[in-house]
């Protein structure tokens, strides 16, 4: 008698967990969070390719101080609030978002997986999101709105040819894109130290490693061998290059940024785009300042996921001064650190319009392709609700920095 009580004991605590069938949700049951998609990242991608999308600048201390920034920060909850129903939805540019977050622009982005901008501009649609696609796309600005309805922003580099400027911003208008997003960080490009130990180029060069490492990563390889080649999609067949051929990514983009990038250019973009204008890249009260007065709709306080400065500020700590110096004349986008929903919490409460994340959607993309992406944005959304009720607050409108602890 002792036996079929002891069965009865077992049952009543212990469930037999269905076993997902297709090995994408396997992969992805696995994952509890965006520090677990990175890790199975990390095991199905080439050790190049992983570390060009997680690597930084130099000793990355600022890739570092992005994530710590938030991590240092504690809340300040209410309770008893007598909350309704939390609504994590928000405006940019005065139209409707899920919730506050612009997907960052990743250039280079069908390494991860081969369908690659198009694959995040369908989880953004899906999500409620606007997506930025970057000049240095590895899709086509026409090719990733022909997948997606959803809202569109185009990130421009000032290259030395303005010309070739225009005519991706022209492009970019007559696919129905909402904003223009201007990088003002890169007059060179970082130095990115794993990049550098691993020879990596575009596309990728052969030698022993990447014969070794394509043999340890198969699936990675043969979807790369079944697609057409990897290029920048918005410059192909230009005379700057594309791609076509082997070259070093830093070498390539050092010969065709401008370092003479200054606010007239701000001031030339006007005069070629009629919608939103966002600055990406500023990392100071004053520069934030000068970006409200010449009429930037929107400043991303930005290092670049710590890839260009190191040494750069935190984005997350300048975003309680830049709301305080200009007073609501321009939107403030925290860009940088950002791995859950509590996170982009802070940088409302701390008096962000929005937050904007890459690496994190990256990480998603690399361990499970499309669906790895959708994860990403429903934790975020999920993640978002539940700090709010934790907290007392039941809308975006209400958080403020009553919520962090000083």
């Amino acid at each position: 008698m002792a036996r079929p009580r002891s069965v009865a004991a077992i049952r009543s605590v212990v469930r037999w967990a269905p076993r997902p069938t297709d090995p994408v949700e396997r992969r992805l049951a696995r994952a509890a969070s965006v520090a677990d998609l990175r890790r199975l990242a990390r095991r199905r991608l080439p050790r190049g390719v992983f570390d060009y999308i997680d690597g930084a600048a130099e000793d990355e201390r600022t890739l570092a101080a992005n994530a710590a920034a938030f991590a240092r920060t504690a809340f300040r909850p209410r309770v008893l609030a007598g909350l309704g129903e939390v609504d994590v939805s928000a405006s940019i540019f005065g139209v409707p978002a899920a919730y506050p977050l612009v997907l960052a622009p990743t250039g280079f982005t069908r390494i991860a997986d081969p369908q690659g901008e198009l694959a995040v501009a369908r989880a953004a649609e899906r999500a409620g999101l606007p997506y930025t696609l970057s000049t240095l796309a590895t899709r086509s600005i026409e090719e990733v709105r022909a997948v997606s309805g959803g809202r569109l922003w185009f990130q421009v580099y000032a290259w030395r040819d303005r010309g070739l400027v225009a005519e991706m911003i022209q492009r970019a208008a007559a696919a129905r894109y909402e904003a223009l997003v201007l990088t003002v960080d890169t007059a060179v490009l970082g130095r990115r130290e794993r990049d550098v130990r691993r020879g990596f180029t575009l596309p990728p060069t052969i030698g022993p490693s990447t014969l070794v490492d394509g043999a340890l990563h198969p699936r990675w390889t043969l979807e790369l061998l079944r697609n057409e080649p990897i290029r920048f999609a918005n410059v192909a067949g230009r005379d700057v290059g594309d791609g076509s051929s082997p070259v070093t990514l830093s070498d390539y983009i050092n010969s065709q940024f401008d370092p003479s990038l200054s606010w007239s250019d701000v001031e030339w973009l006007r005069t070629v785009w009629d919608g939103p204008i966002v600055v990406k890249g500023i990392q100071r009260v004053d520069d934030a300042v000068l970006a409200a007065e010449v009429g930037v709709d929107a400043v991303v306080l930005s290092n670049h996921g710590g890839r260009q400065l190191d040494g750069a500020p935190a984005p997350f700590t300048l975003v309680a001064p830049v709301a305080d110096a200009v007073g609501g004349r321009t939107e403030i986008i925290c860009d940088g650190g950002i791995r859950r929903g509590s996170d982009i919490v802070k940088a409302l409460a701390a008096g962000a319009t929005a937050a904007m994340a890459g690496r994190a959607y990256l990480y998603g993309l690399g361990a499970a392709g499309e669906r790895g992406v959708d994860r990403v944005l429903q934790w975020f959304a999920d993640d978002m609700a539940r700090t709010m009720a934790l907290l007392g607050v039941d809308a975006v409108a209400d958080l403020d920095p009553s919520l962090l602890a000083e």
